[in-house]
């Protein structure tokens, strides 16, 4: 199961967002930020109780099923009077929840969250990054190991030298990547993909804004 990984903003930082602010309607999300513990029921109550003792009115909260989907305003329609009382929406969501609750609504939307990565779901309910969502995907040349999240160094091009039997010196607990890359490849008989040189990574991320034309 892939999930966006948020954590909670420390409650200084949500405080000056908040500034000036005085009336406040809570809003968590069903899916992601419920599954990770930053924003779903027990979370949103929390921030109730927190904001009200700091002398925030709470105009109202909710925990919609998934922030990011572009149904949530119509959810949001049942707290419409609740909503329009307050001087500003708390989204307890990713980034995205908050974008398209703010797009929507039109109205003043603060994030609770910061979003870390898109994570895949492990035994005990911890999670690997698998996406940075970096705009330069290259994990068709690696047998589909994402060496930007698997390799501690985000190597494009390996392995190091430090890698020793197979381990990464790094954690020795944890694969090399590049030798997962190389096993991958090895089996799929396509080791000479590794021999391809990948450009430096643009750490700014591309392209930009972000906006694509796809056909449809």
């Amino acid at each position: 199961m892939i999930r966006s990984i948020t954590q909670q903003k420390p409650i200084e930082e949500i405080e000056r967002l908040l500034e000036g602010m005085g009336r406040i309607f809570i809003i968590g999300c069903g899916t992601c930020t419920t599954l990770t513990r930053t924003g779903g029921a027990p979370e949103v109550e929390e921030m109730s109780r927190t904001l009200s003792e700091k002398g925030k009115v709470i105009t109202g909260t909710t925990v919609v099923p998934v922030a990011c989907d572009n149904l949530t305003p119509q959810i949001l329609n049942d707290h419409g009077s609740r909503i329009n009382q307050a001087d500003a929406l708390l989204v307890m969501s990713c980034a995205f929840g908050v974008q398209t609750i703010g797009s929507q609504l039109g109205a003043m939307v603060i994030p609770a969250q910061d979003t870390l990565f898109i994570g895949k779901e492990k035994a005990g309910g911890g999670f690997n990054e698998i996406c940075i969502q970096c705009g330069t995907c290259i994990i068709g040349e690696t047998g589909g190991i994402c060496p930007v999240t698997t390799c501690h160094k985000g190597l494009v091009n390996g392995p190091c030298g430090g890698t020793n039997g197979g381990k990464c010196e790094i954690d020795s607990n944890k694969d090399c990547a590049w030798t997962m890359i190389y096993n991958r490849l090895s089996e799929q008989g396509r080791l000479d993909a590794m021999r391809k040189y990948q450009k430096p990574r643009n750490h700014l991320g591309e392209p930009k804004p972000g906006k694509y034309d796809i056909p449809v």
